[in-house]
């Protein structure tokens, strides 16, 4: 009998994964005597120490950009640039809909308006057609998110930014090591922003970064960074307004080792995605993220395939996550819409504004954005960690998603 005609596993039948995923975080001595290090060393804090200046510069080397600063998380990460490009009260930022919640929380830390626009049906990623319908003389930058590691539309997003003079920032905290054209993103915008929270690509459980070309800005940043602090000026001397978003040397140190593994894990997360898409060709009803030609590598912070659930019976997604979970695959919830979050219905987003902006009506509270309501309730995330294994691994995933296929009038 075929794993695709077996009862399914919440109706009791066998599990379709065998052996294990590779667990995540994924380390080794390299981790232990790093931290070792730091501790023995007694240099626990970045200002004097080595370690988180070396990961700056590793990490920006490995994102092709020329800066990095590292930061004490992504969402700080994010309010850091923002500041530094000068986003304040008044201003309104782009953002998708379709991102986690520091996207937009970000920028109402500057106190600016974030402008929610819808994403492409097929990517994922924020449509750079309606970018420019949202750009008003309040605009100052735009925001463009690479979900699940897949890149957004990185120059047709940079000619727009050009074109009304805005800047463009790159949310990457999916995509370590993602390319565009062989060029790693990061390096589009002014400036790019990473994570590297607990389930993130690389990891020392909280974490973030910053890489830019550009030195103005870096200078900024980092200013902004460091309590208002300026590079070989004296410590208590504070030019402008900043607040300690500094990295430890305990978690600069865990960084540069995880960075190492960084080329392999992603070149073999990016080849078991295109195994995937392969192998899901032959599902009918699994749409898988889009993989356009210019995208020569997807880091996959998650493998996302939306789901036509009318090829399944017409269960309810609920029950093929359920499904899927019982069968041995993991899920990753997908985010639901930032408009549709309670912080924007309840109206609490508009304590963070002022003058006009906080009183007026803003219309992404009565938009459909059809595209992002469905890729939040109709995909299903497979985590970074599962594409890390082999082609059973992959083989056993599309099993489980057959096998549901053929038993689905059973979980109705």
């Amino acid at each position: 009998m075929s794993i695709a005609t077996e009862q399914p596993a919440l109706l009791g039948g066998p599990k379709t994964k065998g052996k294990p995923f590779p667990k995540w975080p994924i380390h080794d001595d390299g981790e232990r005597q790093a931290v070792l290090d730091v501790l023995e060393s007694k240099v626990w804090w970045r200002t004097p120490g080595t370690q988180t200046l070396a990961f700056e510069k590793e990490f920006a080397e490995f994102q092709h950009c020329k800066h990095g600063i590292a930061i004490t998380n992504g969402t700080h990460a994010l309010e850091v640039a923002l500041l530094a490009m000068g986003v304040g009260p008044g201003h309104e930022v782009i953002v998708p809909n379709y991102t986690f919640v520091a996207t937009a929380s970000s920028v109402l830390c500057c106190g600016a308006m974030p402008v929610m626009v819808d994403i492409e049906a097929d990517s994922h990623n924020i449509d750079p057609d309606l970018v420019e319908e949202a750009i008003t003389p309040r605009t100052k930058a735009i925001i463009a998110v690479h979900m699940g590691g897949q890149p957004a539309q990185v120059e047709r997003l940079q000619q727009i930014a050009c074109r009304h003079g805005l800047d463009l920032l790159e949310d990457c905290a999916h995509a370590h090591g993602s390319e565009w054209k062989g060029r790693r993103v990061g390096s589009f915008g002014v400036a790019g922003t990473f994570s590297f929270q607990s389930s993130k690509l690389m990891t020392a459980g909280e974490g973030g970064c910053i890489v830019t070309a550009f030195d103005q800005f870096e200078r900024q940043a980092r200013s902004v960074h460091d309590c208002g602090r300026l590079p070989g000026e004296w410590f208590y001397s504070h030019f402008q307004y900043g607040s300690n978003y500094r990295m430890s040397e305990f978690l600069g140190a865990i960084l540069r080792v995880q960075l190492r593994r960084g080329e392999e894990q992603t070149k073999r997360r990016h080849e078991n995605g295109r195994l995937l898409d392969k192998l899901f060709a032959e599902v009918d009803g699994i749409i898988p993220q889009r993989i356009p030609p210019e995208v020569t590598r997807n880091s996959h912070y998650a493998y996302i395939f939306n789901v036509d659930l009318a090829k399944f019976g017409g269960i309810s997604m609920r029950k093929f996550i359920e499904a899927m979970n019982a069968e041995g695959i993991p899920n990753q919830a997908a985010y639901p819409p930032i408009h549709a979050l309670d912080c924007f219905q309840n109206g609490s987003y508009r304590a963070k504004l002022s003058g006009d902006q906080a009183k007026e009506p803003h219309r992404f509270l009565r938009q459909p954005f059809a595209e992002t309501l469905r890729a939040a309730w109709e995909s299903y995330w497979v985590p970074q960690y599962c594409l890390l294994g082999d082609q059973e691994d992959m083989s056993e995933i599309v099993a489980a998603v057959k096998k549901i296929q053929a038993s689905a009038k059973q979980l109705v």
